[in-house]
């Protein structure tokens, strides 16, 4: 494996750059068969997506002038290192007249930051904080 960038060039990486892609195992995408599954050599985890498959993406993301995008692939490889659980209740929390105060906001991107060192997903918490604070957009709806 190389330590140089990820590029446009090397898109789609599973296509591409099959060597470059594994599961949290270890397992290449060409030990994922069906004779693999039917032994029971392979697990869920090892069809998840990695932290790096997403970085990588997002290097490719930020090669093609998508910066957002990459931001957003990188705001993922975060959330990997969370339980499903607490993704559903970030995206709930996120969802306007969900919740009704900036401080609950704030308090989450702390927390996102301490207890799964999320510094992105925390940033963008907080940006919704401000956010939602400017536009009233604490108050419950429904």
């Amino acid at each position: 494996m190389t330590d140089e960038p990820n590029s446009t060039r090397d898109y789609p990486l599973a296509e591409k750059c099959p060597d470059r892609v594994t599961g949290y195992r270890g397992k290449s995408l060409n030990e994922l068969t069906i004779d693999a599954v039917l032994s029971g050599d392979i697990e869920m985890n090892d069809l998840r997506i990695t932290p790096d498959a997403l970085v990588k993406q997002a290097e490719i993301s930020r090669d093609a002038g998508r910066a957002a995008l990459g931001l957003n692939f990188e705001r993922a490889a975060e959330m990997t290192r969370m339980p499903e659980e607490t993704v559903m209740e970030i995206y709930e929390l996120l969802r306007p007249g969900r919740t009704t105060s900036k401080e609950r906001l704030l308090s989450t991107g702390r927390w996102l930051r301490d207890e799964f060192d999320a510094p992105l997903l925390a940033q963008l918490v907080e940006e919704a904080a401000e956010v939602y604070e400017n536009r009233g957009l604490f108050l419950v709806r429904y």
